[in-house]
């Protein structure tokens, strides 16, 4: 049985636009030896947001958990919890969803203040009003601030520059500057060794562009989600499709929360599924857990997202 999810909010204020999606999201373990105790926790449930809406969403686990329970986090994230307190030699998670995704209205770029006076505005001082957003200013163990982060980032923010001007040129030259190579790093690398490598998958562009920003005083956070597999014809195909992907957004007084996608050189538009927010990927890791036993096991994950005709 499917606990109730929780239904974060708010939810889209209208679905002009908007494209409905099937996200099917299977992930299978096969142990050589038992597992005599897990406990999971899974992100795989997509958020309700401004853009998109949660129409639906189920997640089979076999075998069943001797536990499991839904909540939502800090971030408004839903996560999941199960475990099992009784031997087994395989474990799988699907998750299908449904989501209505419409791509966000285009940033105001000429509203957008110069990055130092949002560094200001960020910065805590004893007596000025807290600024909820500065909790992703600090560094987080994949996205912490260091001063390579710092000098590698800029060049893109001169003088009284445009905070979103400064944040795109970054995505700009985080794209050129860096390799996309599935074997070049592993899911522990952190920025300061993917900057140094300047090669990765999506989670180590995202964490770089993250550590670049935070190390100037900026807020950003860490997005999980998921890609259109398939492109309309005469669209490219994007990096990071058929998987779990991840990018960046920043944030600014006047436009708040700006999406970056530093693997694809663009915004996020109406073909990006968000599951989950934070502030680096250890917050909200699609699935990870503790086991006793197992030995070596093999794991096959699939992503498939499709749009829902008619």
């Amino acid at each position: 049985m499917t606990p109730d999810v929780p239904t974060p909010q708010p939810r889209p204020a209208d679905t002009a636009g908007a494209v409905l999606y099937r996200v099917v999201h299977e992930t299978a373990y096969t142990y050589a030896t038992p597992v005599e105790l897990a406990h999971h926790l899974a992100h795989l449930c997509p958020i309700d947001t401004a853009v998109q809406e949660r129409v639906d969403h189920v997640c089979d686990i076999h075998p069943e958990p001797g536990h499991r329970r839904s909540e939502v986090d800090v971030f408004g994230n839903v996560r999941e919890f199960f475990a099992y307190y009784s031997p087994h030699d395989t474990l799988t998670v699907r998750a299908v969803s449904l989501v209505r995704v419409r791509a966000p209205e285009a940033p105001d770029w000429a509203a957008s203040p110069a990055w130092e006076q949002v560094r200001e505005q960020l910065l805590y001082r004893a007596g000025k009003p807290y600024v909820a957003e500065a909790e992703f200013t600090f560094g987080t163990h994949f996205a912490p601030v260091f001063s390579a982060a710092a000098a590698y980032a800029a060049p893109s923010f001169a003088a009284g520059r445009a905070l979103l001007q400064g944040a795109r040129d970054l995505m700009h030259r985080i794209h050129a500057d860096f390799t996309y190579n599935p074997e070049s790093t592993e899911v522990q690398t952190r920025a300061p060794q993917a900057l140094e490598l300047r090669t990765g998958v999506c989670q180590d562009y995202a964490h770089v562009m993250i550590s670049a920003l935070r190390s100037l005083g900026l807020a950003a956070r860490y997005v999980s989600g998921y890609l259109r597999s398939r492109p309309r014809p005469g669209e490219e195909q994007l990096v990071g499709a058929d998987a779990s992907h991840a990018w960046v957004s920043v944030w600014c007084p006047v436009n708040g929360w700006v999406e970056f996608d530093p693997t694809n050189n663009r915004q996020p538009a109406a073909d990006y599924v968000r599951i989950a927010l934070g502030r680096d990927f250890a917050d909200i890791s699609p699935l990870r857990g503790v086991i006793r036993g197992g030995g070596e096991h093999t794991l096959e994950v699939g992503v498939h997202v499709s749009p829902v005709e008619g």
